[in-house]
């Protein structure tokens, strides 16, 4: 199963993706729930089904079962950003391909095409489409441009950025132009996490995030400058300037205050 992702500015990071195993056990969970659920619902429907004609009971069961199958599902994972209890069992989550949150779209989409795959058929599309699909998607993914990722432990702090040594003279003395969001934050996760990509991967994002970043800055690093080096003092001496930026903003915001709150003319404030 693959272990990237596609996210913003077209950069590819790991994104520690759901296995089999682990979707399907939060597949049995949601199962079980669901259940439950409808044998509440059953309950329900032929209370209030009593007296009615056919016709009436026929919606009213059609109902029901568009609210367990469709409606529930939908809010769940609109409201819970891509959880239900299974996933929160499993923990795994739904994002977008570019690795975003799902949104109601998505959710209805996957809600309704899996009333065929995972009920109408007994799960048997959903099993063969994960299985053969390379991310371990089910059709109600495909369609959705959905993906499952494993999120159990929570987020992994990212190490601090640390300025080569090497090359602390030639960014001190370097424009950086101001980098786009997306780029600065796939750089970063980039750093962060290159340790744990597969060889191959490192060296062509590293070569990749330093090319475009390379745009934002002149003169250009040292001939044969790692990749990986550039982009870490490119933000480190980023990351240098905006604090040193906002630190001056804050020196001059606490002397604006301190002249508006003396007298006019250097008058001492009175005295009692």
């Amino acid at each position: 199963m693959s272990d990237e992702i596609l996210i913003g500015e077209g950069v590819v990071l790991d994104a520690r993706p759901a296995s089999f195993a682990t979707r399907t056990l939060g597949a049995v969970v949601d199962l079980a729930v669901t259940l439950v659920a409808g044998a509440v619902v059953l309950t329900l429907m032929g209370t209030l089904g009593q007296g009615l004609d056919d016709a009436a009971g026929a919606a009213v069961g059609i109902a029901g079962v568009v609210l367990l199958l469709v409606v529930v599902p939908t809010a769940v994972e609109t409201l819970t950003r891509g959880r239900s209890l299974g996933k929160l069992a499993a923990g795994i989550r739904v994002v977008r391909d570019d690795g975003g949150p799902v949104r109601f779209r998505h959710a209805v989409v996957r809600a309704l095409v899996g009333v065929g795959e995972l009920w109408l058929t007994l799960g048997s599309v959903a099993l063969i489409t994960s299985l053969v699909h390379p991310q371990g998607k089910r059709l109600g993914d495909v369609v959705a441009g959905t993906y499952a990722v494993r999120v159990r432990g929570g987020q992994r702090a990212l190490p601090p950025l640390v300025m080569p040594p090497d090359l602390a003279a030639w960014a001190a003395r370097t424009d950086i132009r101001r980098l786009p969001d997306g780029v600065a934050l796939s750089a970063r996760q980039f750093l962060g996490r290159a340790t744990t990509l597969h060889p191959a991967s490192r060296e062509r994002l590293g070569v990749r995030l330093a090319a475009e970043i390379e745009g934002y800055v002149a003169p250009g690093p040292p001939p044969g400058t790692h990749p990986e080096r550039f982009i870490a003092a490119v933000l480190a001496e980023r990351r240098d300037r905006e604090y040193d930026r906002g630190m001056r903003a804050a020196d001059r915001a606490r002397a604006e205050a301190s002249l508006l709150h003396r007298l006019p003319h250097a008058v001492p404030d009175p005295v009692d």
